[in-house]
């Protein structure tokens, strides 16, 4: 049976407990046995971990001991998939740059808080975007850091109405990745748990979690 650990916590205003709320029973019902744990110390689990299939981490901001983080990118390294969203996997652990290099990204702005904003699809044939057009968001559209290596999926365009510096501006929503033998997926949507009444949205994270695991 495909397993897989989801790990809310850190700062409440993105909603984590309520986002794992939304996706637990989508993994139950394609027959992975879920855990949810609301503590990082499930990472140092060495034998757990490096069993799973997937890991989705939910947590925004705080810090994370070396040994957590050992676990967490061993086991990814050695092939457990990670899959995320928002600033539950990209806004985490700012201090730790090798969970960054993981990642693909990481967050460094929003500007002008909760706009409306469009993603556009920029590789239509690939599975986790297949069949989707573009579409509106109302949340926080992410200014990053991203790594040139990862495989972009969508984008968003900023209009420079917050920041005149960085108007037509082509930023990234969805990728993925590899990190040793795991697959890394990642998007920036995602703020609360209301923006996964997008069904573009939703359908994005439900294939995307799909496509990471081992």
């Amino acid at each position: 049976m495909k397993s897989a650990l989801m790990v809310w916590g850190g700062w409440d205003g993105h909603e984590p407990k309520q986002c794992v709320d939304i996706f637990a029973p989508f993994l139950q019902e394609q027959g992975y046995d879920v855990r949810v744990s609301d503590t990082l110390d499930v990472y140092t689990e060495k034998d757990y971990m490096q069993a799973l299939s997937l890991v989705v981490p939910v947590w925004t901001m705080g810090s994370i001991t070396g040994e957590q983080e050992t676990g967490l990118l061993e086991a990814v390294r050695s092939g457990v998939g990670i899959a995320g969203w928002h600033g539950g996997m990209c806004d985490a652990f700012r201090q730790n740059t090798e969970y960054q290099f993981m990642t693909g990204g990481q967050w460094v702005a929003h500007p002008g808080g909760v706009i409306p904003y469009t993603v556009r699809i920029t590789k239509a044939d690939d599975p986790i975007v297949a069949g989707l057009g573009e579409f509106a968001m109302e949340s926080e559209q992410y200014y990053m850091h991203t790594d040139p290596g990862n495989d972009v999926l969508a984008t968003t365009t900023f209009s420079g109405e917050h920041c005149a510096w960085i108007a037509g501006t082509v930023m990234p929503v969805v990728w993925k990745r590899q990190w040793g033998a795991g697959r890394v997926f990642y998007t920036s949507l995602g703020h609360v748990a209301k923006d996964f009444d997008v069904p573009e949205a939703r359908t994005i994270v439900q294939r995307g979690m799909l496509w990471a695991t081992r």
